[in-house]
């Protein structure tokens, strides 16, 4: 993951200087999120919807365009067993790099690595109609690993909307817990060029 990472940053650096387009613009969407745990017997995950929002650059060369973006995003999951809900809220800030593939009328596809640094959140536990709160924190690990997955659009006049996968490759759970997790975030993204050079 480090490694592809930095490819990545590497060709995306190249191409900045030979760049036909570089533009900066905002992005934000909503999120689909849950975790994959080693799912314990009795227990039941749901989404959570959520939202991200950030800022993005964009170095593309004919066909191929580098994508780094920074982007605060609500994540988490809702569960239960027994009579005991959980709702987890995660705040991340997102560090994804993304390779977009062009195939024609400004249609792409996208693939790249992302780092995520926990920000805040909670976990509220509901038992019996009491609720407590805790610090997200205490609940996953300060930093995650993801791929995205995704294909996008980018439309005339700036525009541009996405629909990506982020698969958790990292265990997010703290030391000494009995279930390891992994995120998993369906985001659809709609973005807006502020900045456009080039082409």
């Amino acid at each position: 993951m480090k490694k592809l990472l930095i490819l990545i940053i590497c060709v995306g650096a190249i191409q900045s200087v030979m760049a036909q387009e570089v533009a900066i613009g905002i992005k934000g969407g909503l999120n689909f999120a849950n975790v994959n745990p080693n799912q314990s017997a009795g227990t039941t995950y749901n989404s959570r919807t959520g939202y991200h929002f950030g800022a993005f650059a964009l170095f593309k060369l004919s066909k191929i365009g580098i994508q780094p973006e920074v982007l605060f995003s609500k994540q988490g999951s809702k569960y239960s067993f027994s009579s005991t809900n959980v709702d987890a809220n995660f705040n991340y800030i997102n560090i994804p790099v993304i390779l977009k593939i062009y195939l024609m009328a400004g249609l792409n596809l996208q693939v790249g690595p992302q780092i995520g640094f926990v920000s805040g959140g909670d976990v509220k536990t509901t038992i019996g109609g009491v609720t407590t709160t805790q610090n997200a924190k205490d609940f996953v690990k300060g930093a995650d690993t993801s791929v995205a997955l995704g294909a996008g659009w980018d439309l005339p006049f700036g525009l541009n909307i996405d629909a990506r996968y982020n698969l958790g490759v990292s265990d997010n759970s703290v030391n000494g817990s009995s279930t390891t997790f992994k995120n998993q975030v369906f985001q659809i993204s709609a973005g807006f060029k502020l900045i456009k050079l080039g082409n």
